[in-house]
């Protein structure tokens, strides 16, 4: 026959309705920190897609990488590489297999203080030209065997620059780059 439907204990509701503020509170904190998170990614990704390098009238401006390191564009003896820019370096280097493929004639034997210690590396001479004009034609370099594929750009040409380093931003006056 006709079975009456349970009654829900009133006391249920009251407990559900205490708790709707709760959870509401929770739900709320979680999508607010997935929305942090959100948009702290969508700004890494457009830092990433401003470009690294700007030239104006005066000056040329190269932004900081993601990997920490400042990257100048340019040339060895007409083929295109993305120099690391290095403070650190006392002349510019590339790797003994980049030397071999531009066919630069090994002017030398030197021993290369590295952050590795001391090898025995090759003395080169190539000719370097920057984004933004820096040029520098026969320059002695050094060809080491274990550096990566990116060559080094050393004090021997940084210094005949005038540079600062401000906020992840390396400026060239412009002056002094031509």
């Amino acid at each position: 026959m006709f079975e009456p439907m349970p009654v829900a204990n009133p006391g249920t509701l009251a407990g559900m309705s205490a708790e709707l503020p709760r959870t509401f509170k929770l739900v709320t904190v979680w999508l607010l920190g997935g929305l942090l998170v959100f948009l702290g990614v969508q700004w890494q990704l457009r830092q990433r897609e401003q470009p690294r390098f700007t030239q104006a009238a005066q000056h040329i401006d190269i932004r900081r990488g993601p990997d920490g390191h400042y990257h100048w564009p340019g040339s060895l003896n007409g083929r295109a590489v993305d120099f690391l820019v290095d403070t650190g370096a006392t002349g510019s280097a590339l790797s003994a297999a980049l030397a071999r493929e531009l066919g630069l004639q090994v002017q030398g034997h030197v021993a290369s203080h590295t952050a590795g210690g001391v090898i025995e590396a090759e003395q080169v001479r190539a000719d370097l030209l920057l984004q933004g004009g820096v040029r520098a034609e026969r320059l002695p370099m050094v060809a080491l065997p274990g550096l990566g594929e990116q060559p080094l750009l050393g004090m021997d040409v940084l210094g005949r620059l005038r540079w600062s380093q401000r906020d992840g931003v390396l400026r060239i006056e412009a002056a002094a780059a031509s």
